[in-house]
């Protein structure tokens, strides 16, 4: 991937410690808001195949400090798919979610995942990595150690200037088709983050989740 660009100044302290107050403001409320569906969730999840509830990936975070990305799982694993036949041998959603994107009638996805993944509840988890300080609700979105390779060391460095985020520009917005307009975007937050453009991104984000839209 090639990518070409002035290097961004770090953001100021203010920015920081603004945006921080503000994942603190919303994501506790959200979190005991959120917690009765979300132990549903997992209940229903381990009822179905009586596995792990959490799927929980490395990713690379602020500063390139790699932490644990937390979801409720949606796919079978290979321990819970030797309980149906229609699931052995297709490989384990740890090591395909890493890169792929899947259709709502994959194999692999369980009963609960598909009522999950539509209404994007299996993403509810990554409240306790904002809680922790691991993310923010805006920003970046993390990849995996590997994906960071396609990078610039440029870009690799400006893109881990703030906390990566559970949604961002590139997510809310419908014209982002290819992985060099998805870091274009991602680099105009670092650019421009402000309370003003994180409380609009959230916006735009409510907004596509009650529509149903992909993130």
């Amino acid at each position: 991937m090639s990518q070409s660009h002035s290097s961004i100044r770090k953001p100021k302290t203010a920015t920081v410690v603004a945006l921080r107050l503000c994942d603190l403001c919303i994501a506790v409320p959200m979190a005991l808001l959120f917690a009765i569906p979300m132990l549903i969730a997992a209940l229903a999840i381990w009822l179905e195949d009586r596995d792990s509830v959490l799927f929980k990936q490395i990713r690379v975070g602020q500063g390139t400090r790699p932490f644990k990305i937390f979801k409720f799982r949606t796919m079978y694993t290979d321990k819970s798919r030797m309980m149906g036949d229609e699931h052995k041998g297709a490989p384990s959603e740890e090591a395909r979610a890493q890169f792929q994107t899947t259709s709502a009638n994959d194999s692999r996805i369980t009963k609960v995942g598909k009522v999950l993944r539509p209404t994007h509840m299996d993403e509810l988890p990554q409240l306790l990595n904002v809680v922790l300080g691991h993310m923010s609700l805006v920003g970046v979105r993390p990849d995996v150690p590997v994906q960071e390779a396609d990078y610039t060391p440029e870009v690799w460095q400006d893109r881990h200037l703030l906390r990566p985020g559970i949604t961002g520009f590139a997510q809310v917005d419908s014209t982002v088709e290819t992985t060099e307009q998805r870091t274009a975007q991602d680099l105009r937050w670092v650019r421009n983050a402000s309370v003003a453009a994180y409380v609009q991104t959230l916006l735009k984000t409510v907004t596509k989740v009650l529509k149903r839209n992909s993130l």
